[in-house]
């Protein structure tokens, strides 16, 4: 019986070292893959757009509306 469980844990710890090892060469190859194809493909650069008055108000308006609304919550 313990030399059934001694074989069970060799034959697990095999399987999870030979598939961890597997990983690490599949990562090791598409990395080398990449670097060498990578310029290829350039990357999109997306414009970010610009988060001033996209609702149309100002910021100096949304500030005055903030303070007023902490100036009355705190005259409650």
């Amino acid at each position: 019986m313990l030399l059934e469980g001694l074989n069970l844990m060799v034959v697990g710890m095999t399987t999870v070292f030979s598939f961890l090892a597997l990983l690490v060469a599949v990562l090791q190859g598409s990395a080398r893959i990449f670097e060498e194809f990578g310029d290829q493909w350039p990357d999109q650069v997306i414009a970010p757009s610009s988060p001033e008055n996209l609702s149309g108000s100002s910021g100096k308006e949304e500030i005055a509306v903030v303070l007023a609304v902490v100036e009355a919550h705190r005259q409650r």
